[in-house]
C-alpha cells in the first residue's frame, strides 16, 4: 500500500517524508523523480509480545510513502493536475496533503501569506478539478460512443453516462466522490478512473518549532473542520521530527529531548503514521514465537483463510483452521499454554473475520 505525499510549493513535504521514513532525501524546491521510503507502524502490542517471547526479531507493519515531485504547472494556481503528476497520484492507494503553518522568511509561501487551512482547501479544490476533467473527458468519449451503438452496448453507455453525470454534478456541488452514495456496481465502474477525491486522505499541518504549544489547538480545528470517515488529520513539527529521526536516538533519549522541548505524549509523527495505516483501512493480526513476533497488515473485514495467505500462499491454499487468541486475553493469562488451558485460545475456520490484534497460528496441509 502506497501513500503519495503532495502539497503546495515550499510546504515541507520532503521534510515530512524524511521524518516518516527516517530518510535523508534532499530537501529542494523542485525534484525530478519521487522519493520512495518505508515507515514502520508503531505498535505497543509488539513491544509487549517481544518481552513475553524474546524472539530473534520483531517485525512491524509498514507503510510506503512517495514524496511526489512538484507539479511543473504549479499546484494552487487552478491550472489543473495532468500528465505524469496525475499518473503518480492515480496509482497511489491514498493521498497525504501537507499544509504549511511554519514561518520561514527565507522560504516564501506561494500565496505570500500563511494559512494552513486555506491551503488545505486549495489542495482539495485541485483534486476536485482534476476529477472533473477526468469525468468530462470520459463523458465526451461516451457521447462519441453512441454513434453506431446498438442494443446492449447502447444501454451500457446510457447507464454509464447517467452515473458519471450524477457523480460530476455532486462533485461540482462540493461533495467528494468518497462521500457520495454509490452502489457496488458503480464503484466497479469508477475504480477504472482512479478519481483522486475517491481515495482515502490524510492531512498533515506542518508547524514550526515555535508553534509546538499550538499543535493541540491545530488538531482540534482539524478534527472539526477537516476530518471525516475517510479523512484523517494530524499536526506536527516536520523539522523537529526529521531531525530526531535522523539523529537515531534511542527511545528514552528521544522522550527526554521531546520533554525538553515541551512535547509530551505520543509524537505527532507516530500519530501520523498510525493514521496513514488506518486511512488505508488496514488492521494487524499478529504471529508470535521464539523466532519472530510480527504484525501482518490486512484489510479490515478479511477472512482467516485470506489473511493466512499474507504469510504464505501455501497457508491459504492448505488452510485447515486457525488457533486464535486476542492480544488482551493473552496478556491477561500470560502464556499461550495458559490461554489454551483457560479456553481463550479458540479454533476458527476459513470464514472467520480476523480482528485487529488477533494472535493467530495457522494449521494447514498442502
Amino acid at each position: 500500500m502506497e501513500i503519495a505525499i503532495i502539497g503546495l510549493p515550499q510546504c515541507g513535504k520532503t521534510t515530512i517524508f524524511n521524518a516518516a521514513t527516517r530518510g535523508s532525501a534532499e530537501v529542494v524546491a523542485y525534484a525530478n523523480k519521487p522519493n520512495i521510503g518505508v515507515a514502520k507502524v508503531p505498535d505497543d502490542r509488539l513491544d509487549v509480545l517481544e518481552g513475553m517471547f524474546k524472539p530473534k526479531r520483531t517485525v512491524y507493519a509498514e507503510v510506503t510513502y512517495l514524496d511526489i515531485p512538484a507539479a511543473p504547472e504549479g499546484l494552487g494556481k487552478s491550472q489543473g493536475i495532468s500528465g505524469e503528476y496525475l499518473n503518480f497520484l492515480q496509482r497511489a492507494d491514498a493521498l497525504l496533503i501537507v499544509a504549511r503553518a511554519f514561518e520561514d522568511p527565507s522560504v516564501v509561501h506561494v500565496s505570500e501569506t500563511l494559512d494552513a487551512f486555506r491551503d488545505i482547501d486549495t489542495m482539495l479544490y485541485e483534486l476536485t478539478f482534476a476529477d472533473l476533467e477526468i469525468l468530462e473527458r470520459r463523458l465526451k468519449r461516451v457521447e462519441d460512443g453512441f454513434k453506431g451503438a446498438r442494443g446492449t452496448d447502447r444501454d451500457a453507455l446510457t447507464k454509464e453516462q447517467a452515473t458519471l453525470e450524477r457523480i460530476k454534478t455532486e462533485l461540482e456541488g462540493g461533495t467528494h466522490v468518497r462521500d457520495q452514495s454509490v452502489t457496488d456496481e458503480e464503484k466497479k465502474l469508477l475504480s477504472g478512473f482512479q478519481l483522486l477525491t475517491s481515495k482515502p486522505l490524510i492531512v498533515v499541518v506542518n508547524a514550526g518549532e515555535d508553534q509546538l504549544d499550538q499543535i493541540a489547538e491545530m488538531e482540534t480545528r482539524l478534527a472539526s473542520d477537516v476530518e471525516g470517515s475517510d479523512i484523517k488529520a494530524a499536526a506536527l513539527c516536520g523539522k523537529l521530527e526529521m531531525e530526531l529521526a535522523q539523529m537515531g536516538q534511542d527511545e528514552d533519549e528521544e522522550i527526554e529531548f521531546r520533554e525538553s522541548m515541551g512535547v509530551t505524549g505520543e509524537s505527532g509523527l507516530n500519530r501520523m503514521i498510525r493514521l496513514s495505516y488506518a486511512a488505508l483501512n488496514l488492521i494487524s493480526f499478529l504471529t508470535v514465537g521464539e523466532d519472530e513476533c510480527r504484525a501482518w497488515p490486512i484489510t479490515l473485514g478479511m477472512a482467516a483463510q485470506q489473511a493466512a495467505g499474507k504469510i504464505h500462499t501455501d497457508l491459504e491454499r492448505g488452510f485447515i483452521r486457525g488457533e486464535v487468541v486476542s492480544y488482551d486475553d493473552l496478556c491477561e493469562v500470560g502464556t499461550l499454554a495458559e490461554a489454551r488451558k483457560k479456553g481463550v485460545l479458540r479454533q476458527e475456520g476459513k470464514t472467520y473475520t480476523v480482528q485487529d490484534g488477533d494472535i493467530m497460528n495457522i494449521l494447514f496441509n498442502v
